[in-house]
């Protein structure tokens, strides 16, 4: 981590106002619980039309590939969400920012299950995309500033994972209630889950101490241009942009490029989301092992095992038990990775933590609304090939992510 453990108690910490020494730490075990759960219900919305692409193309009158473009919509507004919900978590405090983006993020989902139409349907998945862009920075600031620091790695791997998770959760889920009661109802109950959240959301967490002195947001965003003028943060974080367009690309391959042999069976696609469930809870029970690696060193090792498990299953697409194991040590690297490249960004912008991490959330979702757009701009390839594109983007990630394998203490990072 940035910084070491307070000389002090764990739980009782000198000073009042600075992100690693609040007056007591937060209880882990409930808080990383709490993030957890709704990291997997927020994010995931980005997630949930994966999966009812067909269903959606259907009754919006239009095509699978189409309707990839309110996964894009959501996307990108929410990496510019990220940009702004950062800054505003570190002026206003964490709680109050994921409080008002679940008031938000419920309306916004509600109006996206009566769109009427293709154009309206990716207007309104922008409004849902800014709206839940609020809770990832804000939750990822809240561990760093109330998780005592032996217990912030594993809190930030929990909740990183289970952003991750949404992305396999939230399309079974969404199959599988689009299967029985039709896709609109996907986000009726997408929105009262958030409402719902609200009470342990205002019980659990804690009240941010404002940190600082003046500036107000305008010195939390002024932290920005700086960071991106740092050539080893800039590249972290478009190794974060090749990291999740990877990962999107590959699951939207499966929806929409069809592996030979699996292609229209729903029951085998299916199988190939689940399959990658016990990568997302081993990641987190390994944490304790992983964090043995320095954060560069685990980001570089991650980024490589991704690229090769890609190019694996590149050759697999008629193998359904292969290609399950393939895809789920890629989920697995996927999942190592980002907490490692938090970390990593952290240890070199310890005083901007807050602007750091919206980059890098802004990345990712930058990212994630590339990848549906690729897939489908490399369909002709079929789906093997699609993989082995978004193997050799890996590689490209990797080599953005060596540099960081320096110390941040270094000039010019």
């Amino acid at each position: 981590m940035s910084h070491p453990a307070p000389a002090t108690s764990p739980r009782h910490t000198v000073g009042t106002s600075t992100p690693d020494q609040p007056p007591t730490w937060a209880p882990a075990a409930p808080t990383i619980a709490l993030l957890t759960a709704l990291g997997v219900l927020m994010v995931g919305q980005m997630y949930t039309v994966l999966a009812l692409l067909h269903p959606m193309a259907t009754a919006l009158g239009t095509t699978p590939e189409q309707v990839t473009w309110t996964a894009t919509a959501f996307g990108f507004a929410y990496a510019g969400g990220f940009l702004l919900a950062g800054p505003l978590s570190d002026r206003y405090g964490s709680r109050a920012v994921i409080t008002a983006g679940l008031v938000a993020a419920t309306a916004a989902t509600l109006a996206v299950s009566a769109a009427p139409d293709l154009p309206t349907a990716i207007a309104l998945r922008s409004v849902q995309g800014l709206a839940t862009a609020t809770f990832a920075p804000s939750a990822l600031s809240y561990a760093v500033h109330h998780i005592a620091p032996q217990r912030r790695g594993t809190a930030l791997t929990c909740i990183t994972s289970g952003m991750f998770a949404a992305a396999v959760l939230l399309q079974i889920g969404a199959q599988a209630v689009a299967a029985g009661l039709g896709w609109r109802a996907v986000f009726w109950i997408g929105a009262v889950l958030m409402a719902l959240g609200l009470m342990p959301v205002r019980r659990v967490l804690r009240p941010t101490l404002r940190h600082g002195t003046g500036g107000g947001l305008r010195q939390a965003f002024a932290a920005m241009p700086r960071l991106v003028r740092r050539p080893r943060l800039v590249a972290l974080y478009l190794s974060t942009v090749v990291l999740m367009s990877a990962f999107v690309a590959v699951y939207t391959a499966v929806a929409i490029a069809g592996p030979p042999g699996i292609a229209g069976n729903s029951s085998a696609i299916l199988a190939l989301r689940v399959g990658a469930l016990p990568a997302l809870i081993a990641v987190p029970v390994l944490a304790p092992v992983l964090q043995r690696l320095a954060p560069p060193l685990r980001t570089v090792l991650a980024f490589t095992s991704a690229a090769l498990t890609v190019a694996a299953g590149s050759f697999l697409g008629g193998h359904t038990v292969a290609l399950a194991i393939a895809l789920l040590l890629f989920v697995a690297a996927v999942a190592a990775a980002a907490p490692a490249v938090v970390e990593t960004i952290n240890a070199h912008a310890p005083q901007a933590r807050g602007a750091a991490v919206a980059l890098y959330g802004c990345s990712m979702f930058i990212g994630a609304s590339l990848g549906p757009q690729l897939t489908g701009a490399l369909t002709g390839l079929g789906f093997g090939g699609i993989l082995r594109v978004v193997a050799a983007a890996l590689v490209l990630g990797v080599l953005l992510a060596l540099p960081s394998l320096r110390s941040p203490t270094s000039s010019g990072s």
